[in-house]
């Protein structure tokens, strides 16, 4: 893998504002007395890093405004959907209450070690960026034109995935219920499954460039995430807690992340 010289600026500069933004995101933590902010950082963070290796890099132009267009769009739509979903309309969420709790009095500087850890994140995710803004080969191939129509379906299929949850939680009779309307019939975290499949976007942009292996870390490292840390875990543990034997009748018949023709229940 030929690195190419604009990466370590890249790397270097959106770890510095990648700490910047963790320092002002603790303080305001600190003030509402909610980590949640911490998940606008990360989505705002790498948006930022798709659009700045999109601008600096030395790849193909018009492949590189595609790349940032890509990244930029991504990040923005996440972060609004986390702020109102999460940040304006509920309570601190509960893996951060758990913290908390167990922090107590040091709470905020055990949260600002993790607040500000978290751009080491940034420049990981950032990093399957990095080989299409150096793709030099001129005018679009087939496996470009197939990113932009994987990143078309995700971005759609999550914002579906989304609506379809919300539409479900808005009505006042489906409390305490399972939601197992659209795509969530077919899989209990559909909007997981397309923010993992966006990643296989930036994958088919830097086919043939050097570098090609980072965009690797992006599929691989957020179905990490996904399946066995922060992600799904945390879900399943917490929709179990309030719904109960509806819930693992759910999961016993219902795919995890890929959508999937139901499974018999099991005796």
């Amino acid at each position: 893998m030929n690195a190419l010289p604009y990466y370590g600026p890249i790397l270097l500069h959106g770890l510095i504002g990648a700490f910047i933004l963790f320092c002002l995101l603790w303080l305001v933590q600190v003030i509402r007395k909610d980590a949640g902010v911490v998940d606008i950082g990360w989505t705002a963070g790498v948006g930022a890093m798709a659009v700045y290796a999109a601008v600096i890099g030395e790849g193909w132009l018009p492949r590189r405004i595609l790349l940032g267009a890509m990244g930029g769009i991504w990040a923005a739509r996440l972060v609004l959907y986390i702020l109102k979903d999460r940040i304006l309309c509920r309570r601190e969420d509960s893996r951060y209450q758990r913290l908390r709790a167990r922090w107590g009095k040091r709470a905020n500087p055990w949260f600002f070690i993790f607040f500000t850890s978290q751009s080491l994140l940034v420049v990981l995710f950032a990093l399957p960026f990095l080989a299409g803004a150096g793709k030099t080969a001129p005018g679009l191939t087939p496996s470009d034109a197939l990113a932009a129509g994987i990143w078309l379906a995700a971005m759609g299929g999550e914002w579906l995935a989304d609506y379809q949850l919300a539409r479900f939680r808005r009505q006042p009779a489906n409390a305490g219920k399972v939601c197992r309307r659209g795509l969530w019939n077919w899989s209990r975290h559909p909007n997981y499954f397309f923010e993992w499949l966006h990643w296989f976007a930036y994958v088919l942009l830097g086919i043939g460039a050097p570098g090609f292996a980072l965009t690797l870390i992006g599929p691989a490292a957020m179905y990490l995430f996904l399946m066995k840390l922060t992600g799904i875990p945390h879900v399943e543990r917490e929709s179990l807690a309030k719904r109960g034997e509806a819930y693992r009748e759910y999961q016993q018949t219902t795919s995890v992340l890929i959508p999937w023709p139901k499974k018999r229940k099991t005796a």
